[in-house]
């Protein structure tokens, strides 16, 4: 009875891990500006939402529906990163259920853009020593993606993307 129940903790444990890689999956593509491997961890009609949340009123900037307008949103309407640039998504505190084949995260987010110094053509001046460049935070919400179990592989259904900043769309 005892081991039954052990293998059941560590079954819920694994599922919950196996969630959390989908975010984790999630975030490195991102960071990479790759729309094939994003909209691969949906369903074929996915969907993200992306909301700015100022004192808890949700305003709706836009939806993304379906892999392809997903994968298009990613790769071909991001501002690329500059040279020697990246971005670096960090999600904390997950909060993650698993009931059967549906499962939800609530995760706090922190988007990190990282640029490099120009090495100087006469080289570093002497004494400089280390990194050169700035790591600036520039957004930061939370991550509540729905997901659903389909053949034995967790996929996204719903993202939902809530900022604390505001977001400059163009036309709006």
């Amino acid at each position: 009875m005892e081991q039954n129940s052990a293998n059941k903790v560590q079954s819920k444990a694994s599922e919950e891990r196996q969630v959390q890689h989908v975010l984790a999956r999630y975030v490195r593509a991102a960071d990479q500006l790759n729309g094939k491997a994003v909209s691969d961890l949906f369903v074929p009609d996915g969907k993200v939402e992306v909301y700015y949340v100022n004192r808890g009123n949700r305003e709706l900037l836009f939806v993304l529906s379906g892999q392809a307008e997903i994968e298009n949103a990613m790769s071909n309407l991001m501002k690329p990163h500059p040279d020697r640039g990246w971005s670096h998504h960090t999600t904390h505190d997950h909060i993650i259920e698993v009931n059967g084949d549906h499962a939800t995260i609530d995760a706090q987010f922190i988007r990190f853009d990282a640029v490099g110094e120009i090495r100087p053509d006469n080289g570093w001046p002497e004494g400089t020593l280390g990194i050169m460049g700035k790591v600036t935070p520039t957004e930061s919400g939370y991550y509540q993606p729905t997901l659903q179990k389909i053949s034995g592989e967790w996929k996204i259904v719903t993202h939902v993307i809530l900022h604390d900043l505001p977001f400059a769309i163009p036309g709006r």
